[in-house]
């Protein structure tokens, strides 16, 4: 059934400028993963030539992806929801709360 499991902790290093880069603070995390997934690298270049910004990479794996020109577009491998407990969210979870937030102020005060 699919690829190798991708299981436990991993590295990456994310992308100077990034959203990844503003909602961690800094360019290097470690996230859990449980998968068999990953990016196929054969299309990146062709999926980096439509905008989408790979932000976290794991030696040649890729980790995080984004679109920049959307409101709130952050694809990662690993799972985010693992490392969230009540009251102090996972930065990528916080990242999507603030968007909906401004959003909705954005939509009010139309």
């Amino acid at each position: 059934m699919g690829g190798t499991m991708r299981l436990g902790d991993y590295d990456a290093i994310l992308k100077e400028g990034s959203v990844a880069t503003k909602l961690y603070g800094t360019n290097y995390i470690v996230e859990r993963h449980r998968h068999r997934y990953e990016v196929n690298p054969e299309f990146v270049e062709r999926l980096e030539s439509f905008g989408m910004v790979f932000s976290g990479k794991n030696k040649n794996r890729m980790e995080i992806a984004e679109i920049p020109d959307k409101r709130f577009f952050f694809a990662s491998q690993f799972h985010p929801e693992f490392r969230s407990r009540p009251g102090r969210p996972s930065p990528p979870f916080k990242g999507l709360v603030q968007a909906m937030c401004k959003y909705r102020k954005e939509k009010e005060s139309q």
